[in-house]
């Protein structure tokens, strides 16, 4: 199989910095970068989405602020303006080239309920089936998360795990995943190759590295720790190094290359779901036995073996599960509401022991672990 034939879906992550120049406007010479390396991918035959930064950027001079606003409303009034300008330059550079973009906007409620999610997949799908581009940002003028903590990255990951794509890449202004701040540490060494995200990685992610941006290293690691978990390959490299994407999408490209071991258990699309967007509407806590059973044995968690339950949800919940002394379990779907079970948890033994045999034989159990931590939790 030649490089060309092998196609692939590849997911962009492109932020704030590697769009907009130094005075916050958009930058044509870097769009037109992107855009080339995009369309070299298209021409291969390759499923492209990106996923990009840049509203807020683009937009606050238009606005009438001399820097970066830093007030909730005015970031969200500022991105009103740079979302369009920032699509109708995509749409034209690509217009240019024979392809035909088109604009997403999502906020954390989409991922978060299942129907929903399912929907922007379907719809997702139909577009690059018809060789379309996706372009996806977060709906900034309506969400107070992405703007307040900058999560774009995480987003492309949820974005690269919604639509089971092949590769993440993710741009930033640093060439990768160094063992220290290189920055402030000359000895620091680029990690050419990761495939788990170990302590000592977590503890060497640094600080926001770009007073355009909002993302640092920690939200790309948290980034990565969804695709590898998802067995989905990523790469993180400098924006502006020349063929950055097109050499990433060929294992050519200087950066850090993310993929979890091939014995590492890949999760599902229903469990990355659950691991990753569900949002748990409230906690079961288990006594020994339970652990014991949905843990080590791998079944299903039976009425008796509650201790207590916090928060109020629904037959067919997510829900955090944990042990009697508050270490994380895992996540779980419940099969009875938060009220059942705590009718369930203040019966006599007697009661309980009936109700568990009851639900042995309808195998109607509580729930079943369906992601253990670290994954989600």
């Amino acid at each position: 199989m030649t490089q060309q034939s092998q196609k692939k879906r590849v997911v962009i992550k492109i932020g704030s910095s590697s769009l907009t120049s130094l005075h916050g406007e958009i930058s044509r010479r870097k769009l037109e970068k992107i855009v080339d390396e995009v369309v070299r991918l298209k021409d291969d035959g390759h499923e492209v989405l990106l996923v990009s930064s840049g509203a807020v950027a683009a937009g606050y001079r238009k606005l009438g602020c001399l820097s970066r606003p830093s007030t909730l409303p005015e970031k969200q009034a500022a991105a009103s303006i740079g979302q369009g300008l920032l699509i109708e330059s995509y749409s034209d550079l690509f217009l240019s080239h024979g392809y035909v973009a088109s604009q997403i906007l999502i906020t954390r409620s989409d991922f978060s309920d299942e129907n929903r999610y399912e929907n922007a997949r379907n719809t997702i799908n139909v577009l690059l089936e018809r060789g379309i581009i996706p372009i996806i940002n977060e709906n900034d003028t309506i969400t107070i998360d992405r703007l307040k903590f900058g999560d774009n990255d995480t987003l492309s990951a949820k974005v690269s795990a919604l639509v089971d794509a092949d590769k993440l890449i993710i741009l930033s202004d640093i060439d990768g995943l160094y063992n220290a701040d290189p920055r402030k540490n000359k000895d620091a060494k680029l990690l050419e190759k990761v495939h788990e995200i170990t302590p000592e990685i977590e503890a060497a992610a640094g600080d926001p590295g770009s007073a355009v941006g909002t993302g640092g290293m920690k939200s790309k690691i948290d980034a990565f720790k969804i695709t590898m978990a998802s067995g989905i390959a990523a790469f993180l490299g400098k924006a502006n190094a020349a063929d950055i994407i097109y050499d990433a999408v060929y294992q050519k490209a200087r950066g850090t290359y993310f993929e979890s071991k091939p014995e590492t258990l890949n999760l599902d699309h229903k469990k990355q779901w659950i691991a990753f967007n569900s949002g748990p509407e409230g906690e079961v806590v288990i006594d020994k036995e339970g652990k014991s059973l949905i843990v080590e044995s791998k079944e299903g968690l039976l009425p008796g073996n509650i201790h207590h339950v916090k928060g109020r949800f629904k037959e067919g919940a997510v829900v955090r599960i944990k042990d009697v002394h508050g270490e994380d379990i895992g996540l779980g779907v419940v099969n009875y509401s938060s009220k059942q079970i705590s009718q369930i948890v203040s019966m006599t033994e007697e009661e309980i022991a009936e109700y568990k045999q009851a639900a042995v034989e309808k195998k109607h159990l509580v729930c079943h672990l369906e992601v253990s931590v670290p994954v989600g939790v």
